[in-house]
């Protein structure tokens, strides 16, 4: 027709906000709080100012659906009388709600029980010189640009055979920038732009129709896949899921695509957390320096990486950011660690603090990959007379402190060593610890966020059907 997708569908705002937040100092904003802060009897304190920018659109069956611009600043602040430690949090950056919230936060301290692990990092733990991680698009989208990319991937998705209906298609951009200050010295910034887009469509009809979806981000624009081929992958995968089956329980290979390969990465994560660990709650707290993996395995923590979704030059707490190698040759090297879970192991921090606005949460990691192994997807498929192709989990049925696992799937049955039927409502069930043993890694590795892996194979796990 000739239309632009704007002219298509109603345009709700400019783009641009109609009320922007003024400019601010944050080195004086910073020394304005800490000392504050001392002067109303903290010890030590940290202060965090994180200021984002979002833009968030959404499109469905060739209309603009939403569109919205949201502008937001927040304030977290913690300090330590002693070892006893409070935070809050505040969007206001006037001189009277500052004071008030200081005052209140020392005072809550004071009534608070000691925690024997807490305080702010030493000078010499603290990051000291950064790298250039190239973290910002400094091109800001406009909303037509953000519809154009929205349009081109449902129109994609909606032009594969077999796909009859469209959930709709989200584009969306941020930039974000944190500074984080302490009574230690301390001063640091960081800041980082992200671009979505993704689309989820169905296929089948009735009670019989499926629904699947494809959503990539990436700090620059350029680094995402084009449009069009964002959606055709949506439509593929739905439409290939039509017609599941239901397959009896038994014991078979499971294959992971690398979509959902990368949630056992999470679970890595969290069993090697510095809290779990540190409580007893993890089914690996005996681990450090074994075997967990097979040899040859290797899981890169990457907070360094240019251009990564989670990379940073320092953590929650300031201290100094480092590439690492969690499992080296199947061994695992390391923990999670953030200051107090460090001192609680008798350990340093590793620089894996977490920050919210008002405090710190559980040590995380950054950009968390499993390193590619030797073999193609195809010729670990090949020797696989019945096994279950994984393309979904649902539910989060996983013990981190016994390793006990079973989540819902849905996917494809392997036969004669090919990809077969669809398969859906089933549970795959095992021990983290036996399937870390077991994991076999393919060629395949693509980043495409904090956390990837290539298809992985895992011999001997429970597929519970009928």
């Amino acid at each position: 027709s000739g239309e632009t997708p704007t002219e298509r569908g109603p345009r709700f705002c400019s783009g641009r906000s109609a009320r922007r937040t003024p400019a601010m100092d944050h080195d004086d904003l910073l020394d304005q709080i800490l000392a504050l802060a001392r002067g109303a009897g903290a010890d030590e304190a940290d202060c965090l100012i994180a200021e984002r920018t979002a833009l968030d659109l959404s499109w469905r069956l060739g209309a603009l659906e939403e569109l919205e611009r949201k502008e937001a600043r927040e304030i977290g602040l913690r300090v330590l009388v002693g070892k006893r430690m409070a935070t809050a949090a505040s969007t206001r950056t006037d001189p009277a709600t500052l004071r008030s919230m200081v005052e209140e936060t020392v005072s809550a301290a004071r009534l608070l029980p000691e925690d024997a692990w807490a305080g702010l990092a030493r000078p010499d733990e603290l990051a000291t010189g950064y790298a250039e991680l190239d973290l910002v698009d400094p091109e800001e989208p406009t909303v037509a640009s953000l519809e154009l990319a929205a349009a081109a991937a449902e129109d994609a998705a909606r032009a594969v055979p077999g796909v009859t209906n469209s959930e709709g298609a989200s584009a969306s951009w941020s930039r974000s920038r944190i500074v984080l200050g302490a009574s230690n010295g301390f001063r640091g910034a960081t800041a980082r732009t992200r671009h979505g887009l993704g689309v989820t469509v169905l296929a089948g009809a009735g009670t019989a129709m499926q629904r699947d979806h494809v959503y990539r981000q990436a700090a620059h624009r350029a680094d995402l896949p084009p449009p069009e081929a964002i959606g055709r992958e949506a439509g593929e995968r739905t439409a290939r899921r039509v017609d599941p089956r239901k397959v009896a329980t038994q014991r078979v290979p499971v294959v992971y695509e690398p979509r959902v390969a990368a949630s056992l990465l999470r679970h890595l994560a969290a069993a090697i957390g510095g809290d779990a660990v540190a409580s007893g709650r993890s089914f690996l707290k005996d681990r450090l320096g074994q075997a967990v993996f097979a040899p040859g395995i290797t899981v890169t923590d990457a907070p360094l990486r240019p251009r990564g979704l989670a990379s940073r030059a320092f953590d929650g707490e300031g201290v100094g950011s480092t590439d690492r190698r969690l499992i080296d040759d199947g061994v695992l090297t390391t923990w999670l660690l953030d200051l107090a879970t460090g001192r609680r192991l008798g350990m340093a921090s590793t620089g894996h603090a977490s920050r919210g606005g008002a405090a710190l949460g559980a040590p995380s990691a950054t950009n968390l990959t499993l390193c590619a192994g030797s073999t193609t997807p195809e010729a670990m498929i090949a020797d696989i007379a019945q096994g279950f192709y994984v393309t979904e989990l649902m539910g989060m049925g996983v013990n981190i402190v016994t390793g006990d696992y079973s989540r819902g799937a849905s996917g494809f049955w392997i036969e004669n060593g090919q990809i077969g039927y669809p398969v859906s409502e089933v549970t795959v069930a095992g021990n983290l610890a036996r399937m870390f043993e077991a994991l076999v890694p393919a060629s395949d590795l693509e980043i495409h966020g904090s956390t990837d892996a290539p298809t992985v194979r895992i011999d001997g796990l429970t597929v519970a059907g009928t």
